[in-house]
């Protein structure tokens, strides 16, 4: 499966909001999370959907390029294969949280992320081929311990070993696991750029499960809205409500992988294949302008810019 599989990774450059609809707490427009854990995730048809946006993969666009048809599927008003429907053989898996961006007292904010959260992180490298460069993590032995970079200098520690992430108060213990963790995400995620690089390690810190599940439900974005009376200049009545996003520099991550294609052709007249499709729509050389894409709601009010990379086994990604 390797040899068709991409990790893709996306950095929040501004507060992320895929929202779940109306909640029925105090937060009017919660974020989607997933059923069984509560974590924070974006669904794949969100990605897929963003990224035939940014190609401009129109309905028209798809009727004429066999290419575009191949990745992102057409539909026909007339129904079924035989009236010349097909779907996208591009798949994109929903992308799940690796790395909460927390409040520090020392280092302004740490990257946090969890055993958990690595374990599952390092199957779905496995499958992209990629599992080898990194090891899954244990669990960590004591609930108030955080592991960070061993032989790197922590920003987030101060002279007695102690981190303080909001309000709790951990002790910090290198890990060489850490550090080799905090070295390949750097990688995938800033590429060639050495100061983004150094600062993610400086700031890397796996916390416990418990922990970590902790901070993803009270640690995320919580912003009052209103909406003014044009008369009155005043809040209008009924017209303040709450809405929850992921902060920004949030991390996330899924799978890209391509189907079989069948019997479509491209413009030379050669079969279609899976590498055509991943190296035109999820590159892996770094560009500039390709990886900068607007993801769920909230964009006239600057939410959802985010940055995305891709990475194979034969090469290291890394968008800036």
């Amino acid at each position: 499966m390797s040899d068709q599989t991409r990790m893709f990774w996306i950095h929040a450059l501004t507060p992320l909001h895929v929202g779940a609809g109306r909640g029925v707490g105090y937060i009017d427009l919660p974020i989607l999370r997933e059923k069984v854990t509560n974590l924070p995730l974006v669904p794949g048809s969100a990605i897929k959907g963003v990224f035939a946006d940014k190609h401009s993969a129109t309905d028209e666009k798809r009727q004429s390029d066999p290419i575009f048809r191949a990745a992102f599927g057409i539909s026909d008003p007339r129904g079924g294969a035989e009236a010349g429907a097909n779907s996208g053989s591009l798949v994109f898996s929903d992308a799940r949280l690796v790395c909460l961006p927390v409040r520090s007292l020392f280092g302004t904010f740490a990257w946090c992320t969890s055993p958990l959260i690595l374990q599952r992180l390092h199957r779905d490298l496995e499958a992209a081929g990629l599992g080898s460069r990194v090891k899954a993590p244990s669990s960590l032995k004591s609930e108030t311990s955080i592991h960070v970079p061993q032989g790197t200098s922590s920003a987030l520690q101060d002279s007695n070993k102690r981190v303080f992430l909001e309000d709790l108060d951990l002790t910090a213990e290198p890990c060489p696991t850490a550090a080799a963790w905090a070295t390949e995400l750097g990688t995938w995620l800033f590429g060639t750029d050495s100061h983004w690089s150094k600062t993610f390690t400086e700031r890397f810190a796996v916390v416990p499960d418990n922990v970590f599940n902790f901070l993803s439900e009270t640690g995320t974005e919580v912003t009052a809205r209103v909406r003014i009376d044009d008369e009155q200049k005043t809040v209008a009545k009924g017209a303040l409500w709450y809405e929850e996003s992921l902060p920004a520099e949030s991390i996330l991550a899924g799978l890209v992988w391509c189907d079989r294609v069948f019997g479509l052709k491209n413009n030379g007249g050669s079969p279609i294949t899976q590498f055509e499709l991943l190296d035109q729509f999820c590159p892996t050389v770094a560009d500039k302008d390709n990886s900068i894409l607007q993801i769920g709601g909230k964009a006239t009010v600057g939410k959802g810019r985010v940055r995305c990379a891709f990475t194979s086994s034969g090469k290291n990604g890394g968008q800036l």
